[in-house]
Order: C-alpha cells, then sequence, then structure tokens
C-alpha cells in the first residue's frame, strides 16, 4: 500500500491530476497544473486520503476530488470519487475520465 500512495503523490501525479511538480499537503493550500485544473486541498491524512477542490479552466464551477488507499484482501484498492458535478452529462463525461485514469494507474502496477 506505501508503494501505491507514493506513486499517486510522486511520479502518477500526472496520471491522476495533472502535470504539476508536487501536490501541497496542508489544508487550503492551492494548486494549478500545467493543463489548467486549479484547486484547493481541503483535506490530507498521509497514505491514506487527498480531498481536494478540482476544477478545470474551462469549468464555471468547483468540484471535489477524493482519492483514497486502502488494504483490501486481493492487494491494495483505490477509490476515485468525485462530487458536485453539474449534471447527468458531467457525470457521464468524467466517468469515462476516471476509468481511464483507473486503467492507467492499473497498468503501471501489472
Amino acid at each position: 500500500m506505501p508503494a501505491v500512495w507514493e506513486f499517486l503523490l510522486g511520479e502518477g501525479l500526472p496520471v491522476w491530476l495533472g502535470e504539476i511538480d508536487a501536490l501541497p499537503v496542508e489544508k487550503g493550500e492551492t494548486f494549478t497544473t500545467r493543463d489548467g485544473v486549479r484547486g484547493t486541498i481541503r483535506s490530507y491524512h498521509d497514505g491514506y486520503r487527498v480531498r481536494l477542490g478540482w476544477q478545470p479552466d474551462d469549468w464555471p464551477h468547483d468540484t471535489t476530488l477524493q482519492l483514497t488507499v486502502k488494504e483490501s484482501a486481493t492487494g491494495t484498492t483505490i477509490g476515485i470519487h468525485h462530487e458536485k458535478l453539474a449534471d447527468r452529462e458531467e457525470r457521464k463525461m468524467m466517468l469515462g475520465h476516471w476509468k481511464n485514469v483507473a486503467s492507467a494507474i492499473s497498468a503501471q502496477f501489472s
């Protein structure tokens, strides 16, 4: 499990968040990725969960993204929870996005 967390907050950041040097970990700190996603750290629990505001530069509203890592009977489970999406279409679009992200992360550990 620690290896998965280290990947997600290190070299794996571009896979799920976008190009950024490092994700801040203090509540209230802000970030902006090179492709324009911006947000604020809402909570950070090292080795377990990060919850953040997430807003692409072409969206008029903020959403909440939570990434969780936990032990499971078969290894490590990564949970991605994205809330405050505008409507059904946005939820459908982001479901496809996060499925692609999950596949890319899984490929790193296969």
